[in-house]
């Protein structure tokens, strides 16, 4: 068992890997939340040790887990020891788990998760629902992040917070696009900052939506289910727009790099305007927009981001487009030919990358992006959607009306 602390509320916790498990007395979906995957965000840890525990598993369907991730950084109240546990998810780094004969601390941690995301798929029953809890080290509202996938996109939209999708396009190994890879609904919640309490709040709040959403517990047996939902609505101050990330300062190894301080997530930011100082060179933001998870810790290599809203019609025809599975007709287009059998990715030759509109591969879907030397490589996240398992569940089949 772990000792974990979060500073907001004064207070520590033992955890283990598994944080609690519910098994519902009646059959339904598998929820599986993760928490602390950076170990200086405890809020998630503190929600779901407090929240799990007082579910009655008779008024329950389904299957609940709440999985801790990098217990030994969760200990020290560190991102990480050696490397960032949220990117060490890829395909290639998976297959290799077992080649290397010495393993840092974060190598076992995700080596011990994985083993235990593979039990849950393997003994229980779909639909999986993955929902991962984060907080950022600046002032943020709680908002959403996805791979742009629709049951995603339909999914998340329930929540009344911001969401933001694209964000796989530039970060490499995160958990949710691996798992996102095999197919399931998957998105990330940011609560807030690291050592705040309503981040903690936030995530309980979560927690118990997501739970009434999917119908493994009714309204009726959550009588906060309202006051939840219009205390996130409140904390995002009622934007529940959906953004897209266009740009990211990344942060070269061994660089210093000194955001300017008072800024936070959302906030929106002129052309020109000053945003940090790497090796001592001004960085001001290449456009105006919005600023989005500027980095005000030691660890991590994303400085800033910026995100645009996305137009309500771009969305809707980007929805019609991948279900009548347009993007064939990409693969017919001079340099660009499907990665594999199973159509689910695209290669692009870099020769004439340059020639196509990055707005019209990710409008079909394509944001994954992987370069070699002679080809860029376009994932799509559609093909490999398991959308079967979700259409008889009611948030697929309609939006939920709250009143």
């Amino acid at each position: 068992m772990t000792l974990v602390k979060n500073k907001a509320l004064d207070k520590t916790i033992s955890v283990g890997r598994i944080i609690h498990h519910v098994q519902g007395t009646s059959k339904g979906p598998t929820m599986v939340f993760f928490a602390g995957l950076h170990g200086n965000e405890t809020a998630g840890v503190f929600a779901l040790e407090a929240t799990l525990k007082t579910l009655n598993p008779e008024i329950i369907n389904g299957t609940i887990y709440g999985v801790s991730g990098n217990l030994k950084a969760l200990e020290k109240n560190q991102r990480y020891l050696d490397v960032d546990l949220n990117r060490l998810w890829t395909k290639s780094q998976l297959e290799a788990r077992h080649s290397h004969s010495e393993l840092n601390s974060e190598e076992i941690e995700r080596n011990d998760v994985f083993q235990v995301l593979q039990a849950i798929i393997a003994s229980n029953s779909g639909p999986f629902y993955f929902i991962d809890f984060h907080t950022t080290s600046s002032k943020t509202f709680p908002f959403i992040t996805i791979n742009d996938a629709l049951i995603n996109r339909k999914f998340s939209k329930l929540f009344p917070v911001p969401i933001v999708l694209g964000i796989e396009e530039y970060l490499n190994g995160p958990l949710l696009s691996y798992i996102n890879e095999l197919g399931y609904v998957s998105l990330g919640f940011e609560s807030g900052q690291h050592d705040e309490k309503e981040a903690v709040e936030n995530c309980v709040a979560f927690i118990h939506l997501s739970l009434v959403f999917t119908e493994m517990l009714s309204k009726e047996n959550s009588p906060q289910f309202l006051n939840h939902y219009q205390n996130l609505q409140r904390n995002a101050h009622s934007i529940a727009k959906i953004f897209e990330v266009t740009y990211l300062h990344q942060i070269k190894q061994g660089e210093t790099f000194t955001m300017e301080p008072g800024f936070k997530s959302f906030q929106p930011v002129k052309k020109g305007t000053l945003l940090a100082v790497c090796d001592g060179k001004k960085i001001t933001s290449p456009v105006s927009a919005r600023l989005f998870m500027p980095l005000y810790q030691p660890k991590g290599a994303e400085g800033f981001f910026i995100i645009k809203p996305i137009q309500p019609f771009v969305l809707f025809l980007s929805a019609i487009l991948r279900r009548l599975k347009f993007d064939n007709l990409l693969a017919i287009l001079p340099g660009i030919s499907w990665l594999n059998s199973d159509k689910n990715g695209l290669k692009v030759n870099l020769g004439i990358a340059r020639f196509y509109a990055k707005s019209i591969f990710h409008l079909l879907g394509y944001r994954n992006r992987q370069i070699n030397s002679k080809y860029l490589v376009l994932q799509n996240r559609e093909r490999t959607s398991k959308t079967k398992s979700y259409k008889s569940e009611i948030w697929y089949k309609k939006s939920l009306i709250i009143r």
